[in-house]
């Protein structure tokens, strides 16, 4: 019961950000709400944190703080029909089929040039 509720607001954090993105890009919104909406969606993305996962308690802390008050602002800031709008976007994306093909070759053409790259700067150091 809890797993499945947990795994659901999971979901539409997924979504909402997903929207941020959208309004963010969206030419009516009001440029307030585009950087704050931009900023959270970015920072929601991002591998890199303002405080490292690895730093005890806080690392997490900062994750689960900083976006969800992100989420609250950028929802206040931006104007109920655009954000709709943007939602019933979002859920569409996100009901897209995801191809694990396209994933993989994706991810083997970044392997190949990471390693190009490398043996690159390794024969050029010799």
């Amino acid at each position: 019961m809890a797993l499945e509720r947990l795994k659901r607001w999971a979901r539409q954090l997924k979504v909402e950000i997903v929207a941020l993105w959208l309004v963010a890009r969206h030419p009516e919104t009001p440029l307030l709400a585009k950087l704050v909406a931009g900023c959270v969606a970015a920072y929601a993305l991002s591998p890199i944190d303002l405080i490292p996962d690895f730093v005890p308690v806080l690392g997490l802390l900062d994750d689960l703080i900083i976006v969800p008050t992100g989420i609250w602002l950028a929802v206040w800031l931006v104007p109920n029909r655009l954000m709709a709008d943007a939602r019933n976007r979002a859920f569409a994306i996100a009901a897209r089929p995801v191809s694990r093909v396209a994933a993989a070759v994706i991810l083997t053409l970044w392997t190949l040039a990471a390693g190009g790259v490398l043996w690159l700067w390794a024969s050029s150091a010799e």
